[in-house]
């Protein structure tokens, strides 16, 4: 395969940190190419944090190490320049004999921030940096979000039905259950999406109308951290999330709630109480959060101005009234990283979106 455009080879390199998400946290995704006199002589990507970054792969791929110094390497994001749970990529690489690099992002963590790139400059190594930056940032997001902003990265999701209802009005004696708004192509979707990310949060309301299990069932990945916010403590302990199969976290003002295997955090009860989450998260080093509602939530979200993503489905079926879309003014636009971005998804009930 020949390459002869740096936009292309560093699009390689995305494609194949994209390999591993959902595995590499608290690492980012990243991926490394090698090229020679326009042809791909190895390739790589970091596989889980604590294994050889993506250099060490693309290098190890290289079967003739001769052709290196006449070799340009291509890598989404700024080579390491510490001692972790491996040695400096930037060392790595100026040993091998390369003499260009081509980087798309800076890594802008204060372990590295610019040294991985400086050392190799140092060292008589040709650097250029921002080819494709905005790409190799949007694929990070919410490692640079938990680094450059000190909180983790917020999605929200919901779905709603054609006439802007996300749930119908529940009554004492209804069914603990959901009320599908989604098919199954959507539904796995959103397993797709939760392995994703290292937490997912919903309210009291939602734990007691749906009994929700918020794990990956129709999706090969981990389990997200799950997250219950209940400021009054008033949920089932026999509920789903309280099984004890995944890490479980309960935010509440209850002092005396005390359930099995759930670690329970106490809010202030003062009307700041997303943001006292988001600070506990990044201090546990959560980088990324999945907020499924209710409209309670994530309306508190919306508030706060604590969220960067939002999904929500749109559904063809109209309940006629019940609880009304908590963003019903969103409208679907694409946006640069650290802004707000939407995205609309509307299906037919035969599960094909559109």
């Amino acid at each position: 395969m020949r390459h002869t455009d740096d936009l292309a080879c560093m699009r390689r390199c995305l494609d194949l940190a994209r390999n591993a998400e959902g595995a590499t946290a608290p690492n980012p995704m990243v991926g490394a190419v090698i090229v020679h006199d326009g042809v791909i002589i190895g390739e790589g990507y970091h596989m889980k944090a604590g294994t050889p970054h993506a250099e060490v792969h693309a290098l190890n791929a290289v079967s003739d190490k001769t052709l290196l110094p006449q070799s340009v390497m291509y890598v989404s994001l700024e080579p390491c320049s510490h001692h972790g749970r491996t040695p400096p990529c930037a060392d790595l690489i100026i040993s091998s004999g390369i003499r260009k690099v081509v980087v798309g992002a800076v890594d802008t963590s204060l372990r590295v921030a610019g040294r991985g790139i400086a050392r190799m400059r140092e060292a008589g190594v040709e650097v250029v940096t921002g080819v494709a930056e905005q790409e190799c940032r949007m694929i990070n997001r919410r490692f640079f979000s938990w680094h450059e902003r000190q909180r983790p990265y917020v999605i929200l999701k919901w779905a709603r039905s054609a006439d802007g209802f996300i749930d119908l009005v529940r009554s004492a004696d209804d069914p603990v259950e959901p009320h599908w708004i989604t098919g199954m192509t959507e539904r796995i979707l959103v397993h797709r999406w939760r392995a994703a990310e290292d937490a997912i949060l919903a309210g009291g309301a939602t734990i007691r109308a749906d009994n929700p299990s918020l794990d990956v069932r129709l999706w090969t990945g981990k389990n997200p951290l799950r997250v219950i916010v209940s400021r009054s403590g008033n949920i089932d302990p026999h509920s789903k999330v309280f099984d004890g199969s995944t890490e479980t976290l309960l935010f509440t003002c209850n002092e005396t709630i005390s359930l099995p295997g759930v670690q329970t955090i106490s809010l202030s009860g003062k009307n700041d109480f997303v943001n006292e989450i988001l600070r506990t998260l990044h201090s546990m080093g959560v980088q990324s959060l999945f907020v499924e509602g209710g409209a309670f939530i994530i309306r508190s979200f919306i508030d706060a101005g604590a969220w960067d993503e939002a999904r929500r489905f749109t559904g063809m079926m109209s309940f006629g009234s019940g609880v009304p879309d908590p963003f019903s003014d969103m409208v679907p636009e694409k946006s640069f990283l650290f802004e707000k971005s939407k995205l609309e998804i509307t299906y037919h009930f035969d599960g094909n979106s559109v």
